[in-house]
């Protein structure tokens, strides 16, 4: 026994370092996109992030951003290194519990094995955890400061330390272990909420073992105890608790008149005094179970407990706070995440039901007076009679959602969806494209890293791929050897331990399946969501672990039961591992990325000092809380979220110094913006200014409520309104001039009022809070809004807005017909030229996937390409040559390969004699879209965007050789887009 035990430690601890010099060596080395940048900031200064927080998460990551030094560029790769920690040790707890299995199948008890049957423990063990480390999901993880690295670490920890306790013959000790395993949940409540789906089929493994003799009807009844006791903790002690005290809190302070917090002090002495009590009353009576179940509800609190940390530290304020958790009863909003919304599960409306009724869901207080006032509801729908359905799958009226669930299911226009349909867009979208595609991925193959990347298969490796599929470094061909092994795992537990099975199935499927129908998916998301199954990916990892049981089996026949045996089947199964690295490298590579970072920092440069920056999304917004919370770069600026804009905390927010920037100026008051009022204005003209209104006057007019811009709402309230589709804003142009923030040659189009259209639409609060912000703000501060967010954004001011980078910047000068805005030609190039950040962009080792290609790319592209064109116009061709040559220089088709922005790059190239690289691009893109076009039509995909994508891109090539009267190539490849277009069918004599 000590032989297995000191060669099963050993080995894992082995196991562990291969995976931690992975995950080092292929870690980001900065904040990436998506949710690390908020997570990084929020560790670094102990923040408040987006609802439900992660606190533990984020205390170990403050303690990891010591390591540091002050060196504040970096923090994030402390923090990331946290992830690469917790991933490791996720393998090595995989490993001891692989082995623990094993030996389960094996039959024998530790000190009984033989020399062959440890090495066979050992390598399935290695197998299986090697081949999770370097699975696609996982991996993606393990090397960004994300929750899911150390929520995996929570799982894999957990359910080791049951299968160890499974083992375990002392009572005292066994008693021990749940009580741990208490400890370790409700830790990871902290992190993420996964471990916990685990808790209902983990219950079985203490049922085999209490009852030796188990039968069908208890395991169901264990089952369904475990997903009580599930239930007890999502719903009775994560939100429940702090409700049940935001009760006491409102009686105490409403009913007794006592200060705030004094019904949240009684509760928790109240409810601490029972439990205490009710544990020392178990342990007199001597009631084992009893007292266990106390002591491990008792340790899950304590774990449970780092979410104290989000309501100190909400208290306090920091510049990241988001919900304003700052007392129990925000908080319990901030744990049910109820600024999301919810889904509906068992029954509900489908996208074609129409609401009809209103109906408060939750009450919403504020503090006033020492008292709590009901400041509104949160409210949900009644729904018309009949349109709500049984397990309702096809539900979100979210814009463009409807049409998407149209083109799926063929559904005509308001149409209800039938059952039939409803399920079948389960099967094909929600669990084939949303979880098997993802499943296979890690375990057969992925054909790119492109969204909405299909499986690869093993005869796949004969098809001809374009040079953007098998040159892309998300192209990947396991040949579905893991998938293969991990079924022979499977049927071997089937023969000897159907116990086993039973729980890792259950597991599987409760992380997989389950929490598929669970999250119930819209018909579109922001990325792909094949992190979230991991827990899933984590057991059938396991299984691939047990299949080189199954493949010692199989030798045995023809090696016989010796050592030899146990050393080919470990050699074969870890040929699996060994493809899913060398096929995997490339594209989880992180390392010299630095360009989440660079366009942040390119964002704030395109900002003139003490800005106001109006950003949209994620990606917009994470990447530059980071630069400014932990680099401190460009604080003066201040970043207006959009998505916030319309919520009382974040309005609070805006009211208030930041850092080195001053409270926004907003005219109108809290009470105005307050939770419930002006969420919407609906357009309504009245005649008497349906020429225009002035903002400032309608402003005032909504802060006094007046009703000269009211109208009533069938609850019987009042509602102001917008009047006008025409907003015009007074000018002191006097002032203005002084600023010189004009340009010397726009000066005489600078009058004493500015008019646009924002047009005959509803406007919302975010609308609103960016009008009085421009309003109030008299020209003091530069006013930006970032060239990332949608046009539908800009208020209709896009005639007023100045390029000057990545950046639009507001100015009272309107320039007719720029619908798209103006080029400040001095401005932008001085930005772009000197002030830009473009490390590693050119280095085509460095692993760039969609997210860093789209956008943050296409952003910098279009400025280059608007510059050039300007600077032409202007007749400053040298200049222009600079910048277009600066352009491909610092983005070239090697690292990042050419898109169809760039063939707009070839006309400009031409313009500035730059014939051969204008020729040299264009042939380059011109292959490339010929190969994508000749693979769609082989392949039946002439639907893909991909394809208006490529025939867009040889058009524009074919125009500019034409302008530029370089009739052979275009000859050539006009040649090329008309076969094309011809063979789908896009042909007509319109094109001749």
């Amino acid at each position: 026994m000590k032989t297995f035990n000191r060669i099963n430690n050993l080995t894992g601890w082995i196991v562990f370092a291969i995976a931690f010099l992975t995950y080092a060596l292929t870690m980001e080395q900065t904040a990436s996109f998506w949710d690390c940048g908020e997570f990084i900031a929020c560790a670094f200064k102990l923040q408040v992030p987006h609802p439900p927080g992660a606190p533990f998460f984020l205390l170990i990551g403050r303690i990891f951003s010591m390591l540091a030094l002050g060196d504040v560029t970096k923090v994030a790769f402390w923090v990331n290194m946290l992830s690469v920690l917790c991933s490791a040790f996720t393998i090595l707890f995989l490993f001891w519990t692989i082995t623990l299995l094993a030996g389960k199948l094996l039959g024998k008890k530790n000190e009984d094995l033989t020399t062959g049957e440890i090495i066979l423990l050992a390598g399935s063990g290695i197998v299986g955890a090697l081949a999770y480390a370097w699975s696609d999901s996982f991996w993606f993880s393990a090397v960004e400061a994300e929750v899911y690295a150390m929520s995996s670490f929570f799982t894999a920890i957990v359910i080791w330390a049951v299968f160890k306790w499974e083992r375990i013959e002392d009572p005292a000790e066994e008693n021990r272990w749940l009580i741990f395993i208490a400890y370790l949940t409700g830790i990871s409540i902290g992190v993420h909420l996964l471990n916990l789906v685990t808790i209902p089929a983990l219950a079985l493994v203490y049922y085999f073992k209490k009852y030796p003799k188990p039968t069908v009807f208890g395991g169901l009844i264990v089952f369904a105890g475990g997903l009580v006791v599930l239930a007890i903790i999502n719903s009775g002690i994560i939100p429940g608790l702090p409700g049940l005290a935001g009760k006491f809190e409102i009686f105490f302070v409403n009913t007794f008149g006592l200060p705030y917090k004094s019904g949240v002090i009684a509760f928790v002495i109240l409810f601490l005094g029972s439990l205490v009590w009710a544990i020392r009353y178990s342990h007199r009576q001597e009631k084992i179970l009893l007292n266990t179940c106390l002591l491990s509800f008792a340790f899950v609190l304590m774990g449970y407990a780092s979410y104290l940390t989000v309501l100190v530290r909400s208290e306090y304020n920091p510049p990241i706070n988001e919900n304003d958790p700052s007392d129990v009863l925000s908080f319990v909003s901030y744990l049910k995440r109820e600024q999301y919304g919810s889904r509906p599960l068992l029954y509900g409306p489908s996208f074609t039901s129409k609401p009809i009724n209103q109906k408060p869901e939750s009450t919403v207080y504020s503090k006033k007076d020492g008292k709590y006032v009901i400041q509104g509801h949160r409210y949900d729908y009644d729904y018309e009679p009949g349109s709500s359905m049984l397990f309702p799958r096809m539900y979100s009226t979210q814009p463009g959602h409807p049409q998407l669930y149209q083109q799926m299911t063929g559904l005509a226009e308001g149409q209800k969806p039938t059952m039939v349909q409803n399920i079948s867009f389960l099967f094909s979208h929600q669990l084939g494209h949303m979880y098997w595609r993802y499943f296979l991925w890690n375990f057969a193959g992925r054909e790119s890293d492109e969204e909405g990347a299909r499986t690869l298969l093993p005869w796949d490796i004969s098809k001809t791929y374009p040079s953007s599929i098998a040159q892309n470094k998300g192209h990947n061909n396991f040949l579905m050897l893991p998938l293969l092994l991990g079924f022979a795992g499977v049927v071997a537990l089937y023969f000897k331990r159907k116990k086993d099975l039973l729980v890792l199935g259950l597991l599987f499927i409760l992380t997989g399946v389950a929490l598929v129908i669970y999250l119930n998916s819209p018909p579109v998301e922001p990325r792909e969501r094949d992190y979230i199954y991991v827990g899933s990916f984590y057991i059938f990892c396991m299984w691939i672990g047990l299949g080189v049981i199954a493949l010692a089996d199989g030798l045995r026949k023809w090696v016989g039961d010796t050592s030899k045996t146990a050393v080919l089947a470990s050699a074969f199964g870890f040929v699996i591992p060994a493809i899913m690295v060398v096929q995997g490298w490339d594209n989880h590579n992180r390392s010299n990325r630095y360009h989440s970072v660079d366009f942040a920092k390119n964002l704030l440069n395109s900002c003139a000092p003490n800005a106001i920056l109006f950003t949209g999304g994620d990606n917009d917004t994470f990447p530059l809380w980071y630069v400014q919370e932990v680099e401190g770069f460009r604080t003066d600026v201040r970043v207006c979220v959009q998505t916030f804009l319309g919520i009382d905390w974040y309005i609070r927010q805006l009211k208030r110094k930041m850092n080195k920037s001053e409270a926004l100026p907003l005219s109108l008051d809290t009470n105005s913006y307050a939770f419930g009022k002006n969420d919407y204005l609906p357009f309504y003209e009245i005649p008497g200014v349906k020429s225009g209104i002035n903002l400032k006057e309608y402003l005032q007019l909504i802060q006094q409520q007046n009703r000269a811009i009211q109208v009533p709402l069938t609850s019987g309230d009042m509602a102001s309104i917008l009047p006008s589709s025409i907003l015009f804003l007074p000018v002191n142009t006097k002032e203005v001039a002084k600023m010189n923030i004009i340009k010397k040659d726009l000066l005489p189009m600078l009058s004493d009022s500015m008019s646009w259209k924002i047009g005959e639409k509803d406007l919302y609060k975010s609308d609103l809070v960016m009008l009085d912000i421009i309003a109030s703000n008299n020209w003091k501060r530069p006013v930006y809004f970032s060239s990332t967010m949608g046009n539908s954004n800009n208020l209709g001011l896009k005639e007023y807005m100045q390029l000057e980078g990545y950046t639009y910047r507001l100015l009272p000068v309107r320039i007719p017909g720029a619908a798209d805005g103006y080029v400040n030609s001095d401005v932008m190039y001085n930005n772009m030229m000197n002030k830009m950040f473009w490390r590693e962009l050119d280095n085509e080792n460095t692993y760039y996937d969609p997210t860093y290609l789209g956008s943050p790319v296409a952003t910098a592209r279009i400025a280059f390409l608007r510059l050039t064109n300007q600077l032409i116009a202007e007749n400053r061709k040298e200049e222009a040559r600079k910048v277009i040559n600066k352009a491909l220089a610092v983005m070239p088709d090697k690292s990042i390969p050419y898109d169809q922005i760039s063939s707009n790059y070839i006309g400009l190239l031409f313009e500035l004699g730059e014939n051969k690289k204008a020729l040299d691009t264009a042939k380059t893109m011109a292959l490339r879209a010929n190969e994508n076009l000749e693979f769609a039509k082989k392949n039946d995909v002439s639907k893909s965007r991909d394809i208006n994508t490529d025939l867009y891109i040889l058009q524009t090539i074919v125009h500019e050789c034409r302008e530029a009267k370089q009739e052979a190539a275009a000859v050539e490849y006009d040649t090329l887009f008309r076969k094309h277009l011809l063979a789908f069918n896009l042909y007509s004599k319109e094109e001749e």
